[in-house]
């Protein structure tokens, strides 16, 4: 079997499984790999509009695999300093790879999301979650930096510096009452699956060029340094996608009282 694996069962959604459940989906340099395959393929599949990324059995992600580790081809034959550059870059560039793939990604996350799996969720656009959910910074427990593959940037910027400080320093765990209740994930549900499937097909009603705008505006506001410069960045995302046929059909739908047929024109 694949480490990741692609479902495109269901119209418009493809649903991204990390597919190591006897090793609680943690990461090798197969899943790894699988990943950056997975989202390269889905990536300019214009039929693909929502990305939904969860885990086979019972847990999400539990992190780095410590018994196997997760070398890249390109870390063998090298030095140390450079073999650990090469995993270090491989596993951190999913995150960067998620956050400018054209469709959101929906993190179900139905169990453990630790150290790694922690990253994957919170570069994903929307999180949902079942009650067995756990996320924690698994890496300042096994002796590395709590800061790692984007963490310290991303849960900041969701959670709030405070909370984001405190869990990056102790690494608890985090149940999923409390990941709701702190914005960690916006909906826990007992199956997490439809939850996500569910937030998919609101994403499925809207223009897919304005989507993939919000999509791409909203995690650049993060980075913007001024309230006049955000402003001037909506700006000229309105201008674009107001030159769509989505927009005109968009339109007439509301007065005909009708669902919109989008063609991503």
């Amino acid at each position: 079997m694949s480490a990741v694996e692609i479902d495109r069962s269901r119209d418009g959604v493809a649903v991204v499984t990390l597919n190591r459940p006897e090793h609680l989906n943690a990461m090798n340099a197969d899943l790894i790999a699988g990943l950056h395959d997975a989202f390269a393929t889905l990536r300019h599949d214009r039929s693909c509009r929502v990305i939904v990324l969860t885990g086979a059995g019972r847990a999400f992600c539990a992190g780095l695999d410590l018994r196997e580790g997760a070398s890249p081809p390109e870390a063998r034959g090298v030095g140390r300093a450079q073999a650990g550059l090469a995993v270090q870059q491989s596993i951190a560039a999913l995150v960067p790879t998620m956050r400018s793939m054209r469709q959101p990604i929906v993190a179900a996350v139905n169990g453990a999301a630790s150290g790694g799996g922690l990253a994957l969720a919170l570069a994903s656009d929307i999180r949902v979650s079942s009650p067995s959910a756990r996320f924690n910074v698994a890496f300042v427990r096994v002796g590395l930096s709590g800061c790692d593959i984007g963490v310290s940037w991303l849960l900041p910027r969701l959670i709030g510096a405070s909370r984001a400080y405190q869990l990056m320093l102790t690494g608890r765990f985090v149940g999923a009452n409390e990941a709701e209740r702190i914005g960690l994930v916006t909906t826990v549900a007992d199956d997490a699956m439809a939850a996500a499937l569910e937030q998919a097909d609101l994403i499925l009603a809207n223009s897919p060029f304005g989507v993939q705008m919000t999509k791409e505006v909203m995690w650049s506001q993060l980075e913007v340094g001024s309230l006049h410069a955000g402003i001037d960045l909506e700006n000229r995302t309105q201008l674009l996608t107001a030159q769509t046929e989505d927009l005109a059909e968009a339109m007439r739908a509301f007065l005909e009282k009708r669902p919109p047929e989008f063609h991503d024109r």
